[in-house]
């Protein structure tokens, strides 16, 4: 969970720079992909949790 924390932090601070300086949309961009990156390790994680806990 901290990594998920760490990664969402730190894409949310590279769109905020990103769109605050002019000229640096590849910054932005950069935060964006970061952001759908950490999405998909939430989801996948959340996969792989629900597949490990034993049937009752």
């Amino acid at each position: 969970m901290t990594l998920f924390l760490i990664l969402l932090v730190a894409g949310i601070a590279l769109i905020v720079i990103g769109a605050a300086v002019d000229g640096l949309l590849y910054l932005m961009s950069t935060g964006v992909l970061l952001l759908i990156a950490d999405l998909l390790y939430l989801a996948a994680r959340s996969i792989w949790h629900a597949t490990r806990r034993p049937a009752r």
